[in-house]
């Protein structure tokens, strides 16, 4: 697929998620954005604190635990969308500390910033702008964190290769992402409902830890997580495949294939 159809049928596709309130990328609703994000990892008590609204329930995992934040530290993440992870982020690294958002769809970048003004938080900062040419500053960031969103990118090593360029030295990556056990039919890799639904744009297991090794990083570590999409996993019925399945006609054999992973390095 053309690089260029593919962001602007992202950006398409994740522009009307913003203005719906809550789904998936494939345009399927959660049912209980709080129960979801719950069942990933993040404690009820924390997501009290943060604006409900930021919680799109577009998750695959919580890299937010992942990262082991510390009070000061600087954190960026990549495809903020609502402002859900960095809002959380905002709250563990506290006033000395920043969260800032990057999100493409000028959609994602409006309601989340009316979050953070409606909630008064003063520790949080969005940009528009694609995560393969970052609007932030060589070296100025202690840890970068993602949501679902580099499966999207038609050009992932040029992520990764900006990842370490705005990293400090000793800075780390704490990434929650959807990959692949095995290669995709060309039907399902080729069709947008699986692609906007973070499956066909999704990197093999093994290709993943390459590419973040290429891009400098040492210490990486791809931990497969469970059998997964970008909202949800099999065991919980996950409705963006079964959307998927229906809008394209595509076999429903990929689901097996599909797992969450989490993705950690240093520069």
């Amino acid at each position: 697929m053309d690089s260029n159809a593919v962001k602007q049928n992202v950006r398409t596709a994740y522009g009307k998620i913003a203005q719906q309130q809550t789904g998936c990328g494939c345009g399927t609703p959660t049912t209980d954005t709080t129960e979801f994000a719950v069942a990933l990892g993040y404690a009820e008590a924390e997501l009290n604190t943060i604006p409900a609204e930021a919680n799109l329930g577009l998750s695959c995992g919580n890299p937010t635990d992942l990262a082991q934040l510390k009070p000061g530290e600087i954190v960026l993440d990549l495809g903020s969308g609502a402002g859900f992870d960095c809002f959380i982020a905002a709250t563990k690294v506290g006033a000395t500390g920043k969260a800032i958002g990057v999100d493409m769809t000028p959609e994602m970048i409006a309601k989340a910033t009316e979050n953070a003004q409606k909630s008064n938080v003063q520790n949080v900062e969005f940009r528009l702008g694609e995560i393969e040419n970052l609007p932030v500053a060589d070296e100025t960031i202690d840890v970068v964190i993602s949501n679902c969103v580099i499966n999207l990118s038609p050009d992932k090593p040029k992520v990764f290769q900006e990842i370490y360029r705005v990293l400090k030295p000793n800075g780390r990556i704490a990434i929650s992402d959807t990959a692949l056990k095995q290669q995709l039919s060309e039907s399902v890799r080729q069709d947008i409902g699986a692609y906007v639904g973070c499956v066909a744009g999704a990197l093999l297991v093994d290709e993943y830890q390459k590419i973040v090794e290429t891009a400098g990083f040492q210490n990486v570590k791809v931990t497969v997580r469970q059998s997964s999409s970008c909202c949800g996993d099999a065991e919980t019925k996950d409705p963006i495949g079964q959307a998927i399945v229906a809008a394209s006609g595509v076999d429903a054999a990929w689901q097996n294939d599909a797992v969450s992973v989490y993705v950690e390095g240093f520069k």
